[in-house]
């Protein structure tokens, strides 16, 4: 398949080279369209059914008497409503055939829609154009699953990152794009008849795309669809549920939403009351936000070092929280708009990656179709929550305060049911502000299956710079004494360390350690280990110690050899002179070089030592 083509060849220089080869571009352009249609659609819809009501809700219609805002609310719940009614078979449907095909499926079916919803348009019928948006969501709701989905079949691990950025931005640029392409279109002095050969031609332009789309093939072809929505559903969630970080990631995207949406819903009122503003105004600001997560969402890829990198994560809440309160002052909005979408591309893009690499390829449509039915719920929650507030008679500027107040809260329970979101983030601060890191080999560390890490130990945070370059959590064994030192002992509990003891020490601590080394090796886990036993006093390697083959011997695994050089002038190294350093604490070049994995047989510790002492040279 084409997926497994692309994973075997070299990764991307960079994320943007994905959008000159096929196995990305044509899906990109694909969904952009998309995106661009369904809101061209629904802002040209809002804007003459609010400049013109008296045709679309005149006498004789159905409509006749309701207010313009009755329908524009009206309007956007029948869009969202598909979501939350067929999420769960689309899902289904997303895994039981080819995600390619089904594209290009679901793009003639939206080119029927906007046909339909252009002859609504166009005669002045209402209920033609809601059952038309109502329609629009439907079709949206079946590309929905595989928008996510699809990105792990085309794309390397190594490149999740990069695509969902892609993705995200392109997302976010085609719905601000399309929203004042919609609103253009319509108060044009021919506005309906503009809007509809604008929602035709945008559709056809993304069916065209999706012919360019390479196979998939089917991610579940035996799956027998469950037509029962709601019995769907549920199942749908045990399954979520039964991966805790999963679960938990979706909770948080699905708060990301009703968050946005909260704040950006009120962004009119804001616009009109607190910066006196216009209509254009409003638009400025949404295309601030929007531009805002399309920056985050593309740097991304460079701060995250081509990997999953959900350190990011509580990052991106923290800006979200300073700048959305920040709002409240009303003398930066500009700026915090935009901060706030930077730092929501943060928080938003490593959620989806982390969801595609730890949920399997089969079930991962459903996964993504509970997200999108929660999404929806979230997002009416955070609605009614916005309309509540206003009932009470509080500001926009109060309400604005209160969702950044409320995403801090959120945050720190999300972090504190999964401290490896915490335990990430303080391993990538430490990496990104103290120590710049060359990295060479590090392709040579398996996607998956048991492996043993060793390396030469030189400061006392050699693990945790080890342990940001790696794409794969790693178990790490360590002195039982440093394991029990009050507050660290809960990071080392969180990132499931080992605590080993010497023999003469603790014979019964010893042995519970090579137990856990063992259980973590056959579950398939990395496992790594300092050989020398203790940190270098010199700049210089010790003698690896005999427990490295004992463990090879008992549970047979490849053996990768790490070196770490330029980290004894760091003044976390017993470096003499390292008060001497303090000066160069930030930035600091250092390096880690990786070499070819060691079979069982040939791991011994003196051949492990030569070729760790090679990989790490004249550096100390």
């Amino acid at each position: 398949m084409h997926g497994v083509e692309a994973r075997t060849g070299q990764p991307s220089p960079s994320q943007f080279a994905l959008l000159t080869q096929q196995r990305f571009a044509p899906f990109f352009w694909t969904q952009f369209f998309g995106a661009f249609n369904n809101n061209l659609f629904k802002n040209a819809l809002i804007v003459l059914v609010t400049y013109h009501a008296a045709r679309y809700a005149g006498e004789g219609s159905p409509f006749a008497g309701v207010e313009s805002g009755v329908l524009v609310n009206l309007a956007a719940g029948l869009f969202i409503l598909p979501f939350v009614l067929f999420s769960a078979t689309a899902g289904q449907i997303a895994d039981k055939y080819d995600q390619a095909a089904l594209i290009r499926a679901i793009k003639a079916f939206e080119i029927a829609v906007m046909a339909l919803a252009a002859w609504g348009l166009v005669a002045g019928n209402l209920a033609l154009l809601l059952g038309a948006l109502f329609l629009s969501g439907t079709q949206s709701t079946l590309f929905g699953p595989i928008k996510y989905s699809i990105l792990p079949h085309m794309l390397r691990e190594t490149e999740l990152v990069g695509g969902n950025a892609l993705v995200e931005s392109g997302t976010f640029i085609a719905i601000l794009a399309g929203t004042i392409t919609g609103g253009y279109l319509a108060s044009l002095g021919q506005g309906a008849a503009a809007a509809s050969v604008g929602a035709v031609a945008v559709a056809l332009l993304g069916f065209a795309a999706s012919w360019f789309i390479p196979k998939t093939g089917a991610a579940d072809p035996g799956l027998a669809i469950d037509w029962n929505p709601v019995r769907e559903t549920l199942r749908n969630f045990r399954f979520i549920r039964g991966n805790r970080t999963v679960f938990l990631s979706i909770l948080g995207i699905s708060w990301f939403w009703l968050y946005g949406a909260l704040v950006l819903s009120q962004l009119p009122d804001y616009a009109k009351s607190i910066l006196q503003g216009s209509e254009t105004t409003v638009t400025v600001l949404l295309a601030t936000f929007s531009v805002g997560v399309g920056v985050g969402s593309l740097l991304c890829e460079r701060l995250s070092g081509h990997k999953v990198e959900i350190g990011l994560v509580p990052l991106g809440s923290i800006g979200l929280t300073i700048f959305g309160a920040d709002l409240y002052l009303e003398s930066r909005t500009y700026l915090d708009l935009f901060l706030m979408g930077v730092f929501g591309g943060f928080y938003i893009v490593p959620l989806y990656a982390l969801i595609q690499s730890r949920t399997p390829k089969s079930h991962l449509s459903r996964v993504v179709a509970g997200n999108n039915i929660l999404n929806a719920v979230f997002m009416a929650v955070g609605a009614l929550f916005a309309i509540a507030m206003i009932r009470m008679g509080f500001s926009v500027t109060a309400i604005l305060l209160a969702a950044a107040l409320l995403n801090a809260l959120v945050a720190v329970y999300i972090y504190t049911l999964v401290p490896e979101f915490l335990m990430r983030f303080m391993v990538w601060i430490l990496v990104h502000t103290v120590y710049r890191v060359r990295r060479a080999g590090l392709e040579r560390v398996p996607d998956d299956g048991p492996a043993v890490i060793v390396c030469n130990h030189v400061s006392y945070v050699d693990a945790l710079v080890i342990t940001a370059a790696c794409r794969r959590p790693i178990r790490w064994v360590m002195d039982h004494r440093i394991f029990r030192i009050p507050f660290l002992s809960f990071f080392f509990r969180t990132v499931r360390a080992i605590p080993i003891a010497p023999a003469k020490e603790d014979p019964e601590g010893l042995k519970q350690a090579y137990d856990a080394i063992a259980a973590a090796l056959e579950a398939g886990d990395l496992v790594g280990l300092f050989p020398e036993g203790r940190l270098t006093a010199d700049g210089e390697m010790s003698p690896f110690r005999p427990g490295i083959a004992q463990i090879v011997a008992r549970t047979p695994v490849p053996v990768i050899p790490m070196a770490l050089s330029g980290l004894w002038e760091s003044v976390f190294a017993r470096n003499p002179e390292r008060l001497r350093n303090a000066g160069k604490l930030l930035y600091k070049r250092i390096s880690l070089a990786v070499g070819d994995p060691v079979s069982p047989g040939a791991a011994t510790p003196e051949h492990l030592h030569d070729l760790v002492l090679d990989l790490r040279g004249d550096g100390k």
